[in-house]
């Protein structure tokens, strides 16, 4: 085991893909010498060359029609989004020609590639560089959608991504970038990422959360536990395919659930998650499902991010809702 942050962590499994296969190339805005803005892919390009870590124009829509016609080749580019508000240019490339190619083709020609977004806020960033679009792109039939939640998540998830015959959406929690976790980078690697994952175990309430928000539910699951409640964490992970049933077992023993995301709660994943969980549990509900996420407006300038974003204190607020029933 190695302690990573998670920048280090998919730095090491873009590395490892790269390693393992000769098709896997990497594309995006300065992620070649400056290795990303965030520094995901530094020295990449230094030692797999500039034909497997491309630098590209700043073009998003051009990234993704030139990764769709490298697909069809037979290779699996895996495409860097600068930043989560910069993926709109391309957003008809994805939904037209990425999600949809396989099926429109009667199965024969696949579509292996990997779009990497860092997304979500918390970094005290500009307009355009705080954004959460990621039900745009779970609510798109062909497409999967994963977000890792901490480094050992990304270093395993970012592999497997890669190695799948779909196209992935790839949702990197920015603000948990520099957060350390221990990293598993000897054994092989194995397991689902289109799973739900349980992260901490209790016996009150059920917590449901993905990416940035599943170390705040722990923190608030520490707290309430100062207050004799006790959280289950749960980790969605594949935000397409949802895998539910481990929550709706949860939910069943603690008959109470609150929902966590940093995206508007207006139409948001949460809104899936507690209809499913509503029309699962419904008799073993002793409260009403309860949302917790952004504001309905667009991502405020960053000396008022404090207050769109969930934190712990909203989760605490929640929770001594959903248990004063």
């Amino acid at each position: 085991m190695t302690s990573m942050t998670m920048v280090q962590a998919l730095n090491a499994g873009l590395r490892r893909a790269l390693e393992d296969d000769p098709k896997v190339l990497l594309m995006g805005e300065d992620i070649g010498p400056l290795g990303g803005v965030f520094r995901v892919t530094d020295g990449l390009q230094k030692d797999f060359g500039e034909d497997r870590v491309i630098d590209t124009p700043l073009a998003e829509s051009g990234i993704v029609g030139t990764a769709v016609g490298l697909a069809m080749r037979g290779y699996r580019p895996v495409l860097e989004i600068q930043f989560d508000g910069f993926v709109y240019p391309a957003f008809d490339q994805i939904v037209t020609m990425v999600a949809k190619h396989h099926y429109r083709s009667g199965g024969i020609t696949r579509m292996p590639i990997v779009i990497r977004i860092p997304y979500g806020g918390g970094i005290g960033a500009v307009e355009h560089h705080s954004e959460s679009p990621e039900a745009y792109f779970a609510h798109t039939p062909g497409l999967r959608v994963l977000t890792p939640a901490d480094a050992g998540q990304a270093y395993v998830t970012i592999q497997q991504a890669i190695a799948s015959d779909d196209p992935v959406i790839y949702f990197e929690p920015k603000r948990r970038y520099w957060d350390r976790a221990e990293v598993d980078d000897v054994a092989p690697i194995s397991g689902s990422p289109w799973s739900s994952r349980l992260v901490r175990a209790g016996d009150d309430v059920t917590l449901v959360a993905y990416g940035p928000m599943v170390r705040t539910c722990l923190e608030a699951a520490e707290a309430a536990a100062e207050d004799g409640v006790s959280c289950s964490v749960i980790d969605l992970r594949s935000l397409s395919p949802l895998d539910l049933g481990p929550v709706v077992d949860d939910v069943r023993r603690t008959g109470r659930c609150v929902v966590v995301h940093e995206a508007p709660v207006v139409l948001g994943l949460g809104a899936e998650v507690a209809s499913v969980v509503t029309e699962q549990c419904f008799f073993h509900l002793e409260a009403p499902v309860r949302r917790v996420g952004g504001a309905y407006i667009p991502y405020p300038p960053n000396r008022f991010e404090r207050h769109y974003l969930p934190d712990v204190d909203r989760v605490l607020e929640a929770i001594d809702e959903v248990t004063a029933t």
